[in-house]
């Protein structure tokens, strides 16, 4: 189809539509698509993404005179730029948060399952590391009175009274540690192993020594402030505090 010389107009390689390929297979011309344009005026209604990659024209108005419709439709497409990258930001940290959740409702479901005091120990320090994609996990306590208690497993560390207090603070109940090397009174052997760390307060009861769930990694910067859901940690240290102290018959 064939237009007036005045109004003839080279337009941009577009994809062409169905409708619009030639019989020869090859892509339409200038004038075929405006052709199919014109037949199908809401096209652009239909495809409203392609707003976003087609260049409107400049109307010249005159010198120092600026084209507002250029101007918005530029603005307009740099918004759904913008729009769209915090949506694939938006998806990402969902999908982790998921991630994260399955983790820890699949240690919490192993620690409920543990068939003894010692298994559940076992657990937490070997299992919990794997489930949680880290690389140590220890339980801290802090020792009662002046004599030291003897733990019956690696991986449980007695701290000195007061550690809990200093590493948490009194009105948290995690903390994140980005970059650090690991501490050895919370990690043990373990520690040179750390370069990033969840301290989560263990309640075990009212009348139990303070404690922590601490899990470690070493990959810097894993554990993040605002990356990872601290309620979730959380409810994984009430599980375990609540199963610690159902094997040991202490009081809630």
């Amino acid at each position: 189809m064939d237009l007036p010389k005045d109004k003839k107009r080279v337009l941009p390689s577009l994809p062409a539509p169905a409708a619009a390929t030639s019989a020869s297979g090859k892509a339409p011309s200038a004038g075929e698509v405006v052709g199919y344009l014109k037949q199908h005026p809401d096209f652009l209604n239909e495809h409203p993404d392609l707003l976003g990659v087609l260049t409107p024209p400049k109307l010249d108005r005159g010198e120092r005179v600026i084209d507002m419709q250029h101007f918005m439709v530029q603005h307009q497409r740099n918004e759904i730029a913008r729009i769209k990258a915090q949506n694939k930001t938006l998806v990402s940290a969902t999908r982790a948060n998921l991630m994260g959740q399955a983790r820890v409702h699949a240690a919490a479901l192993a620690i409920i399952g543990a068939q003894s005091f010692e298994q559940l120990i076992q657990i937490v320090i070997t299992d919990l590391a794997g489930l949680l994609d880290a690389d140590v996990v220890t339980i801290a306590v802090e020792r009662q009175g002046n004599a030291r208690a003897k733990m019956p497993h690696h991986g449980i560390e007695i701290l000195e009274p007061g550690i809990v207090a200093e590493v948490i603070g009194a009105e948290r109940d995690v903390v994140f540690q980005t970059d650090i090397q690991g501490d050895p009174r919370l990690f043990g052997a373990g520690a040179g192993l750390v370069r990033s760390a969840a301290l989560v307060r263990l309640p075990v009861g009212r009348a139990s020594p303070a404690g922590m769930l601490c899990i470690g990694t070493r990959k810097s910067g894993k554990f993040q402030t605002g990356h990872q859901s601290t309620e979730l940690l959380s409810f994984l240290a009430r599980t375990l505090g609540i199963t610690i102290a159902a094997w040991l018959d202490l009081p809630a």
